[in-house]
């Protein structure tokens, strides 16, 4: 019975530590990891979160195991969320057991998209942002360079794992140094609307909705830390944006 249990709480602690580093809100992960511990053979299973961790407790014939379980962020990612909710649910219907739980988790890859579909994706979408604002084509193309260059380099210090408050700083003071561009050359209609859109990309949309969601649902400490560190890294951007309008002069959509 040991082992056994001792198996289950090694499957829930895993399911719940993948769906928390890779962004899923507080409910889900609680939910997720409760009903996939009941539906390998666990009593019940109890989930209590903090922003980097977590602990899991499972019952079985009134006896308990607690686990716990360190969660660096992984970067936001549905896929394996979906993936692991595929499999809480198969697990619930009797299509796997704990071993095949367990191996069908192992597989779980975050996987990505090309880094040069994303780069032009966000490249289309802010410059896509520009134009809506009333800009013509000349800043819809500096919007998009920018953005787009701005995006490599938030990829090469993300893949080299450093801080994310730093890779947010570093990359709107390189976006806004190449947008401030238009302002400095006088590139179209409203070059200010380079700047202001060439950034977008950094809005921390995600934490900040997970943090209104966690706090909405009860998870008051963990919505409190994510919108802080949603809190934080739109600092970052602020002090990057700010250090390359006052190093080449050009205030954009301030002066706008």
């Amino acid at each position: 019975m040991d082992e056994k249990q001792r198996e289950i709480s090694r499957l829930v602690a895993k399911a719940g530590q993948m769906l928390l580093q890779h962004g899923a809100e507080s409910s889900l992960v609680s939910d997720v990891s409760r009903r996939l511990g009941i539906a390998v053979g666990a009593d019940d299973v109890e989930v209590s979160l903090s922003a980097s961790s977590l602990v899991i407790t499972t019952v079985i014939n009134e006896h308990c195991m607690t686990t716990t379980r360190r969660a660096p962020d992984r970067g936001i990612n549905m896929r394996a969320v979906t993936e692991i909710q595929r499999i809480c649910i198969m697990s619930e219907k009797g299509l796997l057991d704990r071993h095949d739980a367990t191996e069908k988790l192992e597989k779980v890859s975050p996987e990505r998209y090309n880094r040069w579909l994303v780069v032009v994706m966000i490249g289309l979408s802010c410059a896509s942002f520009s134009r809506l604002a009333g800009g013509d084509w000349a800043v819809f193309l500096v919007t998009f360079i920018a953005s787009a260059l701005g995006m490599i380099v938030r990829q090469e210090i993300g893949h080299r794992n450093f801080n994310p408050l730093l890779n947010f700083g570093v990359t709107a003071f390189v976006t806004t140094l190449i947008s401030s561009q238009a302002v400095i050359y006088h590139i179209g209609n409203t070059p200010f609307l380079a700047m202001a859109s060439s950034v977008l990309m950094l809005v921390p949309g995600f934490p900040l909705i997970n943090a209104v969601a966690d706090m909405v649902k009860g998870y008051v400490n963990m919505g409190t830390a994510r919108w802080t560190f949603a809190t934080l890294l739109t600092l970052a951007t602020s002090i990057g944006i700010v250090g390359a309008m006052n190093l080449v002069g050009a205030w954009g959509w301030l002066n706008g």
